[in-house]
C-alpha cells in the first residue's frame, strides 16, 4: 500500500503567529484571514537577496522557516506564500497553491511563464478567495473573493479579478487605470510545480530577480519600494517620495531600517555597490 504523504508542518508556529500579533492560534474564518494577510505583508518584505548573493533558494517549509521567522528575513512568492501556505494549513483552512503568469507593465495576452505562486483558500462551495502575500510591490494586502468582478476594497488600492474563458486575470487600479498584474487558473499544483517555477525565478538569467534589487513592503496607508538604487515611498492619498540611492553604506541601512531585514553575510555590500553604480 502506498504510503500518504502528509504536509510538512511548522515547528515554529507560536513564534510565527507572535510577530503576526496573535498569542494563540486562530480559528480558520474569513476575518483571521484577512488579519493574517494584512499583517503579513506589512511584516515580512519581498526581498530576493539570495538570489542575487547566488545563494540556493529551498523552499521546504523547514528552510523557509529558519529563513523568514527565525532568521530576520523576507522573500519573493515562492518564499513567502509557501510559508503562508503551510501557516493556513496548519490553522485549518482549506487552501492549496497555484501559479500564474506575472503581465505586469505587458499585455495581458502575454504567454509568460508560470513564475508567481499564490494561494487558493475555500470556506464552502462557492465560496473561495484568493490570498497572495509574495506579489512584491502590489501585492494584495486583502484576500480577494473569485466568484465576482467587481471591484474589491483592500486598505490600500481596489483590486478585481476578471473571469477569462479559462483563467482569471487580477488587475490593480492605479493612477485611475485598472492595470493587469497577473493571469492564473484553478489547476492544481504541487511541491514539484513550484520547484520547477522556484528555479526559474531563482537562477535563469531572463529572471529579474536574477540581476535586480528588488525589495517591498506595505504600511498604513502606504507601500515602500526599491528596484536597486530607486527608494521610493508611495501613499495612498498623496505623491510619491522618491530618491536615489547612490551609497552602499545607504542602502544597506535603508534594508535594515525601512524594510526591517537582518542583512545576511557574504558578499552583499559589493553586490549590491554594483547595482546602484549601474544606474
Amino acid at each position: 500500500m502506498a504510503r500518504v504523504k502528509t504536509a510538512a508542518r511548522l515547528e515554529h508556529i507560536d513564534g510565527y503567529l507572535s510577530q503576526l500579533g496573535f498569542r494563540a492560534s486562530p480559528e480558520p474564518t474569513l476575518a483571521t484571514l484577512r488579519t493574517l494577510q494584512e499583517r503579513h505583508t506589512r511584516r515580512f518584505p519581498f526581498e530576493n537577496l539570495s538570489t542575487l548573493l547566488r545563494e540556493p533558494t529551498s523552499i521546504d517549509v523547514a528552510s523557509l522557516e529558519q529563513k523568514i521567522v527565525l532568521g530576520g528575513r523576507g522573500g519573493y512568492c515562492y518564499e513567502l506564500n509557501l510559508l503562508f501556505l503551510a501557516l493556513l494549513r496548519q490553522l485549518g483552512f482549506e487552501a492549496r497553491g497555484l501559479t500564474g503568469r506575472v503581465v505586469m507593465g505587458g499585455p495581458e495576452t502575454a504567454w509568460a511563464p508560470r513564475t508567481h505562486m499564490s494561494i487558493l483558500v475555500t470556506f464552502g462551495p462557492g465560496d473561495d478567495y484568493i490570498s497572495d502575500v509574495g506579489f512584491g510591490r502590489m501585492v494584495p494586502t486583502t484576500p480577494l473573493r473569485l466568484d465576482t468582478d467587481a471591484e474589491q476594497t483592500t486598505s490600500l488600492e481596489r483590486f478585481r479579478l476578471l473571469r477569462r474563458e479559462a483563467d482569471y486575470v487580477l488587475q490593480a487600479r492605479i493612477n485611475g487605470v485598472w492595470r493587469a498584474l497577473y493571469v492564473f487558473d484553478l489547476q492544481r499544483q504541487e511541491q514539484i510545480d513550484f520547484e520547477i517555477g522556484n528555479w526559474f525565478i531563482s537562477t535563469h538569467p531572463a529572471s529579474p530577480l536574477a540581476s535586480q534589487l528588488v525589495v517591498a513592503r506595505t504600511d498604513e496607508g502606504r507601500r515602500k519600494s526599491l528596484v536597486d538604487g530607486n527608494y521610493g515611498v508611495h501613499h495612498l492619498d498623496a505623491v510619491a517620495e522618491r530618491r536615489q540611492i547612490s551609497c552602499t553604506d545607504e542602502l544597506l541601512a535603508v534594508l535594515q531600517d525601512e524594510f526591517g531585514i537582518r542583512l545576511p553575510g557574504g558578499d552583499l555590500a559589493n553586490v549590491l555597490g554594483r547595482l546602484i553604480k549601474r544606474v
